[in-house]
C-alpha cells in the first residue's frame, strides 16, 4: 500500500501538472471504483484544482465549487501520468481524469477490487474521511507520546493504525521499528519514556529520509515505481537476507493478511518470534484485513 512518503511524493508530482487545470474529464472504467452517489462524479469536470491535500494515505483533489475528489489507493492502487486521451491497460485500468495537458489514469492489480473514490461537497463533509491519526512530522514528543499510550497495543498495530498515526503502514513501520531497535510486539503503554523518544524520533527520521529518496527517484518525471519493496530497505520484504547494521538473517512474522519482518538481534535479543505465538498473541489486537482497518472508525475526542 502507498504510505506516507508515497503520497507525498504523488501529490508533489500531481501540483506541478494539473494544480490551476480544469479537470475536462473524469472516465470511470470500473463502476465499483466510486463509493459516493451525490454529488454525482460528473460533476467535478470542468472544475479548476485549487490544490491537492493528503489525509492519511488518501489522496485530495481541491475542486472549484467547494468539491472534493477523494482518492484512496488501498494496498494495489497506482496512479500514472500519460498523453492526453491515454486508456488505462486492460483489466487493471480503473478510471482516466483527462487535463489540458495530460491523462492521470488508475490502475489496480490483482483481483480484488479495494481502491476508492468518493466526490463530496464541503469541508464537514470531506473531514468525515479524515482517519483522525497524527500527523507525527508535524508533533512535538509529548503529543506523540499520548497518542501512543491512548490504547494498549502493541507497537507495530499502534503505528499502523490510521486512527492513532497518519500515513504509516506495514512496510515502513517496519523500517521505524528497526531503526529504533524494537520489537514489534512490545505493547505501547509498558514502553518506557527513553523508548517512546527513540520511537518518535525514528519515526521522523525514516519518514524524512524515505520522502526525499522517493523525490530524488523521481526528479521532475511522474513516480512509477510507487512499491512497498526496495533494496535499500533495511528489514521489510528482506526475509533470509542480513540485516544491514549486525548481518544477522531477517526473520518474519504473518498473521493474515499482514507480514511484519525484523532483525532478531538489533530488535528482539536474539528471540524469534513464531508465527503461532503471534496469532495468539494478536487475535484481539490486529485487524485481520484492510478492509476491518477502514471499518474502524475515527475514535471520540
Amino acid at each position: 500500500m502507498p504510505e506516507l512518503p508515497d503520497i507525498v511524493v504523488y501529490i508533489e508530482s500531481l501540483e506541478r501538472r494539473i494544480t490551476g487545470q480544469p479537470l475536462v474529464k473524469a472516465r470511470i472504467k470500473h463502476p465499483f471504483l466510486v463509493r459516493s452517489a451525490f454529488p454525482l462524479i460528473s460533476e467535478a469536470e470542468n472544475k479548476t484544482v485549487l490544490g491537492l491535500r493528503r489525509l492519511g494515505k488518501r489522496i485530495v483533489f481541491e475542486l472549484d465549487d467547494q468539491l472534493f475528489l477523494v482518492l484512496h489507493l488501498m494496498i494495489a492502487g497506482r496512479l500514472h501520468w500519460k498523453p492526453l486521451g491515454a486508456n488505462p491497460p486492460g483489466k487493471i485500468g480503473l478510471a482516466c481524469f483527462d487535463f489540458p495537458g495530460g491523462t492521470l489514469t488508475l490502475t489496480e492489480a490483482g483481483t480484488k477490487r479495494r481502491a476508492s473514490l468518493h466526490l463530496v461537497k464541503g469541508e464537514a463533509a470531506l473531514a468525515e474521511h479524515q482517519p483522525g491519526g497524527l500527523e507525527v512530522l508535524d508533533a512535538d514528543f509529548a503529543t506523540f507520546d499520548a497518542v501512543l499510550r491512548r490504547e494498549n497495543h502493541t507497537l507495530k498495530r499502534a503505528l499502523t493504525s490510521p486512527q492513532l498515526f497518519s500515513g504509516i503502514g506495514n512496510a515502513y513501520s517496519d523500517e521505524i521499528l528497526h531503526r529504533a531497535r524494537l520489537s514489534p510486539l512490545t505493547w505501547s503503554k509498558k514502553l518506557s519514556e527513553a523508548d517512546s523518544a527513540r520511537l518518535f524520533h525514528s519515526i521522523k527520521e525514516t519518514m524524512e529520509i524515505w520522502i526525499s529518496r522517493l523525490r530524488a527517484e523521481a526528479a521532475e518525471h511522474f513516480p512509477e515505481k510507487v512499491t512497498a519493496f526496495r533494496p535499500e530497505m533495511a528489514v521489510h520484504g528482506r526475509f533470509g537476507k542480513p540485516c544491514p547494521d549486525c548481518g544477522t538473517a531477517v526473520q518474519r512474522i504473518v498473521h493474515a493478511e499482514n507480514e511484519t519482518n525484523y532483525c532478531p538481534r538489533c530488535q528482539t535479543k536474539g528471540k524469534v518470534l513464531a508465527d503461532r505465538s503471534l496469532s495468539r498473541l494478536l487475535k484481539d489486537d490486529w485487524p485481520r484485513s484492510v478492509e476491518e482497518w477502514e471499518a474502524i472508525r475515527k475514535p471520540p475526542n
